[in-house]
């Protein structure tokens, strides 16, 4: 871990950016300020954006993929995305197809390789509002 943060700040130095695996860059023009809270204020922000930036990837992917199926699917008109707030993809979907359409849910986040190997784990949870959600297993 020590190693990744040390390259992080180098890379960013030399760079004056940072970058998510897609490709997508952060500048960070105060990452050679020679004023030491600003230039360590950058070297966080360094560190952070290719990891908070790539898993902003992946959260963006799943919805364009999770649109298109439930479309293909037929259930645009029981299910609707109500939020998105970092890793987490808020549903509104009609009680009787809970069980049928939160699995594909669940699946199309879950199958996501833009980490190669490393498995993304999703959590379902169900319930009439925010603070009373549920895990349910399908």
């Amino acid at each position: 871990m020590a190693e990744y943060i040390e390259e992080s700040k180098q890379e960013a130095a030399k760079d004056g950016f940072t970058k998510t695996i897609l490709g997508r860059r952060r500048y960070l023009p105060e990452i050679n300020s020679p004023i030491v809270f600003i230039k360590k204020e950058a070297e966080r922000m360094a560190v952070n954006a290719p990891i908070q930036g790539t898993a902003a990837d992946i959260i963006k992917i799943a919805m364009v993929r999770l649109d298109k199926l439930l479309k293909e699917k037929g259930f645009d008109k029981d299910v609707n995305l109500v939020l998105q707030i970092h890793d987490e993809l808020i549903y509104e979907i009609k009680e009787d197809k809970i069980k049928e359409i939160a699995p594909v849910i669940e699946a199309v986040m879950e199958e996501d390789k833009l980490l190669g190997d490393v498995p993304v784990v999703v959590d379902v949870l169900v319930g009439p509002n925010w603070g009373e959600l549920k895990p349910i297993k399908f």
